[in-house]
Parts: structure tokens; C-alpha cells; sequence
């Protein structure tokens, strides 16, 4: 039985890109664009009467910013999950964001692949956040107590899962992994939910903190 797609709503006031990333999404198996909009107003209405999995929300827009249309999507939808695509590569807007409830900031210039591998993230109940802003998720999670409490100790992975560990704790896309590592993507997402279950941990944040924590990633990095 083929498994639903994933819904999503494009919300951008460039008609080009919003054409542009229809058909990038279209074109995947396991997704569907439900709808556009134009304008922040519009996003909150079409969000709410559509109930799509995944907004996808661009920051500057007419008539309602994108910061504004996500607070009123997370009061009147909180089921949907917000995912921000946008050009702005800015530590104060992930943050704001963050603290409304996205659950994952994408620059446009990766909208390519790697917003394929985002949207499947979130939908998966997993935050991703673009590799070049990874800093500031780290240094956010690093102030916050009391450390993650994982099932097992890394020793427990295996060499090849430790390794996925710290490539995902800095914010490489299973796929840019794949190509670090000359394995595929799917032996990539393999090892990740392995992880995943030795650990107990969810979602990429808690993966940054158990790894700092081991010492698999300093703040300095990536």
C-alpha cells in the first residue's frame, strides 16, 4: 500500500520561484504542493483551511511577514510544521524563528536537493537546520540543562555509526554524507535510525548535544 504524500504549501511572493519549487516538488514521489501563496494573509488562511504537513515559508512577504504568518499558523494550525526557506543566512532570524516553533530554516541557495532532504526531516518530526547556521544551533543547545541522557554510551556504536553520528551532528545532508563516506544515502539514513534507537535520541538538536557531550564536536566546529 503506497504510503501518503507528503502535503506541503509553498508560500512565497516570488511567482518564479514558487513555480520553480512547485515542480522541484512535484517531481518527488513522496510529495505533493497542495497550494501557493503570494502574501503572508494568504499563507495563514490557506494554512489553516488546508492543514498541509509542511508550510514552506518564505520570511519577506506583502501584507503579513513570515515571522508574523508563523505565529498565527502555530496558534491556529499548531499541527502544521513550519519549514522557513529563505535568502536570509542570519543568526537572528533562525533564532526568532526557533523560538515560535519552525522546525527548519533552509537558505535558497541550497533549494535544491538538500530542501528534499529537509522537507522528508521535518515531516519526520526531526529540526533541520542549513548547515552554514549549525553554529548557532550548538551554541543554543549548549546553554540548555541538564544534558541529553542517552540509552547507551557512544562506545556502543559502531566505528561507521560514530562517524554518521558526528557528520550529522554537523549538519551535513544524508547525502552529503553519503558522498563523504562512498555509501549511499539510504546506508546513510540506515545507520542514522540505528543510532537513533541505541540512543534514544530524537531529532538532529538532540544528536548535537549528545555529541558535544561525548566529545565527538566542539563548539568550535563545524
Amino acid at each position: 500500500m503506497a504510503m501518503e504524500p507528503i502535503r506541503i504549501l509553498i508560500a512565497d511572493d516570488h511567482a518564479v520561484m514558487r513555480a520553480g519549487l512547485r515542480l522541484l516538488l512535484n517531481g518527488q514521489e513522496d510529495m505533493q504542493v497542495v497550494d501557493e501563496a503570494g502574501d503572508g494573509w494568504q499563507t495563514v488562511e490557506k494554512a489553516v483551511a488546508l492543514k498541509p504537513d509542511i508550510v514552506l515559508l518564505d520570511i519577506t512577504m506583502p501584507g503579513l511577514s513570515g515571522l508574523e504568518a508563523a505565529r498565527q499558523i502555530r496558534q491556529r494550525a499548531p499541527e502544521v510544521k513550519l519549514l522557513v526557506l529563505t535568502m536570509h543566512d542570519d543568526e537572528a532570524y533562525l533564532r526568532q524563528f526557533l523560538q515560535i516553533g519552525a522546525t527548519g530554516y533552509m537558505v535558497k541557495k541550497a533549494a535544491d536537493t538538500e530542501l528534499v532532504d529537509a522537507i522528508r526531516a521535518v515531516h519526520r518530526g526531526e529540526s533541520f537546520i542549513h548547515p552554514s547556521l549549525t553554529r548557532v544551533l550548538i551554541d543554543r543547545y549548549l546553554q540548555q540543562q541538564p544534558p541529553v541522557k542517552a540509552k547507551e554510551s557512544v562506545e556502543e556504536l559502531t566505528p561507521r555509526e560514530t562517524e554518521v553520528l558526528r557528520l550529522v551532528a554537523q549538519g551535513y545532508t544524508s547525502q552529503q554524507i553519503a558522498e563523504q563516506l562512498s555509501i549511499s544515502a539510504n546506508t546513510v539514513e540506515t545507520h542514522r535510525a540505528h543510532i537513533m534507537e541505541k540512543l534514544g535520541l530524537r531529532g538532529r538538536a538532540q544528536l548535537v548535544r549528545y555529541a558535544i557531550a561525548r566529545g565527538l564536536l566542539t563548539p568550535d566546529q563545524p
